[in-house]
C-alpha cells in the first residue's frame, strides 16, 4: 500500500508552501507528494499569489527532497505538446533520480484556458489517446534510434527519443470515471487508474470497468495498480469544521461517503474498506496548503493505523 498527499495549489499558494507541505510528508513517511496542473483559482477569492506550473515546480521539488515520489493528478492535454511532456516528465525523472510520476487527462476547466489564451478543443479524448502514444514511444524507442509519428493531432519526425527516463517503465497514471474510453485508455497506457470523489459502491464498479478492459486487450489485470483520492478533512470535529471552512462548505452539506472525514479511526476504517475493494493506492486531498497541522494529524495520527 502506498499513501499520497494530494495538493491544489492554484487555490493561492506558493512555490514554498507546496515545498513546506512536501518536506513535511516526505518527514512523517508519505510515499508521494502530488500536486493538479491547473493555471486558475476555482471558486471565489484571493487569487494570490498566483498559479504555478506543475512540471516547473516538481523539478524543483525534485531538487529538494530525497525519497518522496512526485507527480501530477493529473496535467491537462492541452496544455503541452507531447513531445516537450515527455522531455519535461523525463527531466525531472532525471532531477529526482527516478521519483516522478506521469498523471494525464483531457482536461475539464475551460475558464482557465479562456484566461490564458489555451485552445479548449471539444474532443479530448483522442488527444489524451494519442498524447500517451507519443509520450510513450519517446521513452520506449530503443537507445540509438529515432522516433517518428503520423496522427491525427500530431506530427513527430525522426525525433532522438531523448532524454530518457530514469525508470523503465515510467507511472503513467489514466484516472476519471467515463464507462468506455477512459478505461479503455488507462488499460492500454497506464499503470495506474485512479478514481476520486466518489462513494464506496462506485468505486468497485469501476475497479470492476477498468479490468473488464484489461481483459479485452488480454491484460493482467493484476498488472494495473488501482487508486482512490478523495477530500480529505482530518480531525476532532472542530478541525473538521475548519477545514469545511477552508473549502467554502458547512459540514452538513460533505458526504462522508465520498469524503475521508473525521478522526483517525474514522478514516483508517475507510481506507481499510478501499483496500478490500482493491485500492493499492490512497491520495490525501488537501486545499489548505498553509495548514501544515492538518498533514502532521494525518502523519503522526492516521498513517499508523493504515495496512501496509
Amino acid at each position: 500500500m502506498e499513501y499520497c498527499i494530494f495538493t491544489e495549489p492554484q487555490q493561492g499558494y506558493s512555490y514554498d508552501d507546496q515545498l513546506a507541505i512536501a518536506l513535511a510528508a516526505e518527514r512523517h513517511g508519505f510515499d508521494a507528494f502530488f500536486r493538479s496542473d491547473h493555471y486558475l483559482r476555482m471558486g471565489d477569492g484571493d487569487p494570490r499569489p498566483g498559479p504555478t506550473d506543475a512540471w516547473t515546480t516538481l523539478a524543483g521539488l525534485a531538487r529538494e527532497t530525497t525519497d518522496i515520489r512526485l507527480g501530477t493528478l493529473v496535467s491537462s492535454v492541452t496544455y503541452r505538446y507531447p513531445g516537450v511532456l515527455a522531455i519535461q516528465v523525463a527531466q525531472v525523472d532525471a532531477m529526482s533520480n527516478g521519483r516522478a510520476e506521469l498523471g494525464l487527462g483531457t482536461g475539464w476547466f475551460e475558464r482557465e484556458h479562456r484566461a490564458y489564451g489555451i485552445p479548449f478543443p471539444d474532443k479530448r479524448f483522442a488527444l489524451l489517446e494519442e498524447q500517451l502514444e507519443v509520450v510513450t514511444g519517446l521513452w520506449t524507442t530503443p537507445d540509438g534510434e529515432t522516433f517518428s509519428h503520423e496522427g491525427a493531432h500530431y506530427r513527430l519526425e525522426d525525433a532522438p527519443a531523448l532524454p530518457k527516463p530514469v525508470q523503465s517503465p515510467l507511472p503513467v497514471i489514466v484516472g476519471g470515471g467515463g464507462p468506455r474510453r477512459t478505461p479503455a485508455i488507462a488499460a492500454r497506457f497506464a499503470t495506474e487508474y485512479n478514481i476520486g470523489f466518489v462513494d464506496e459502491p462506485t468505486v468497485a464498479d469501476k475497479f470492476a470497468t477498468v479490468s473488464a478492459a484489461c481483459e479485452r486487450i488480454d491484460r493482467d489485470p493484476a498488472s494495473l495498480k488501482r487508486s482512490v483520492a478523495l477530500t480529505t478533512l482530518a480531525g476532532t470535529p472542530a478541525d473538521v469544521r475548519r477545514h469545511a471552512a477552508a473549502l467554502g462548505r458547512d459540514v452538513a452539506d460533505i458526504s462522508p461517503d465520498s469524503h475521508f472525514m473525521g478522526d483517525a479511526s474514522v478514516i483508517a476504517e475507510k481506507v481499510h474498506r478501499l483496500v478490500e475493494l482493491g485500492a493499492e493506492r490512497i491520495y490525501f486531498q488537501l486545499f489548505d496548503l498553509g495548514d501544515l497541522d492538518h498533514l502532521e494529524y494525518l502523519g503522526s495520527e492516521v498513517l499508523p493505523l493504515l495496512p501496509r
